[in-house]
């Protein structure tokens, strides 16, 4: 993901959930911005983007997991009451915001956007938007009228189609949040463009971020387990291919637990 003209920030997660969370986030994040233009084709991206959320909430454990971590955060700020250095009226904030998203997540009947599968017309159009081509007009004329509909028209559909989902994106945006407002970056260096760091024993780490210049044209192949975080640092060659980097180059790291 961009994080500024200059810099690049890149995450790596540690774990399968960690890693469903970011994907969700990266098509929520894809449906805000598509949502809010008006030409048939951005609808038409943010609908194939709402299937692809079904698809991936789709894990029968995401919503239980999701509901185990927003209890797990509960428990830990909870330990922060009494403690001098910690406003209270923070903690209180966080605390009722992690509240809210556990109730609205919990009251979600089944799997996350289990109630658009029984609009049948959404259904008819996500059976078709898997093939290649295959929204036409003459596959889809009630989609291809739909299309020609007045844009706020679709927008208000949309909107509505996206509010079953609504609870599952606020509580995988404040467990990020929360996760990654765990980590204190270390400025580090990979020698000849390698980089490697023992991880403590006894801590279990979620996320890597990592933040490079963007000027510098290196592209990180990360990897890592509970013991070691590793990153090899590449730069795209003339014949279109990945090569290693033999420079020494900083960077800044952050590990979230």
């Amino acid at each position: 993901m961009n994080e500024s003209r200059s810099v690049i920030l890149y995450e790596y997660p540690f774990n399968e959930r960690i890693r469903t969370y970011l994907r969700l986030e990266h098509l929520f994040r894809r449906l805000g911005s598509l949502v809010v233009r008006e030409h048939p084709i951005d609808h038409h991206y943010a609908l194939t983007t709402i299937f692809e959320i079904m698809d991936v909430a789709s894990r029968a454990d995401l919503k239980t997991d999701a509901l185990k971590d927003l209890e797990k955060q509960k428990s830990i700020l909870a330990g922060f009451r009494g403690n001098p250095s910690i406003s209270e009226t923070a903690l209180d904030e966080i605390m009722a915001r992690l509240d809210e998203c556990a109730a609205d997540l919990a009251g979600l009947p089944g799997k996350a956007g289990q109630s658009l599968t029984e609009n049948d017309w959404l259904m008819s159009v996500r059976s078709r938007a898997g093939i290649p081509g295959g929204t036409c007009e003459f596959d889809l004329p009630a989609y291809y009228a739909w299309q020609h509909n007045p844009a706020r028209e679709r927008q208000a559909d949309l909107d509505r189609w996206i509010t079953p989902l609504r609870p599952l994106a606020a509580s995988i945006q404040t467990l990020l949040k929360m996760l990654r407002d765990s980590g204190s970056p270390q400025k580090v260096m990979a020698t000849q463009g390698q980089f490697q760091q023992p991880l403590p024993q006894g801590r279990t780490f979620q996320l890597l971020r990592m933040k490079i210049d963007h000027s510098l044209d290196l592209i990180p192949e990360i990897s890592g387990n509970r013991l070691l975080v590793s990153v090899r640092l590449m730069r795209l060659g003339e014949d279109n291919r990945l090569h290693g980097c033999a420079e020494d180059t900083p960077f800044e790291l952050t590990l979230c637990s």
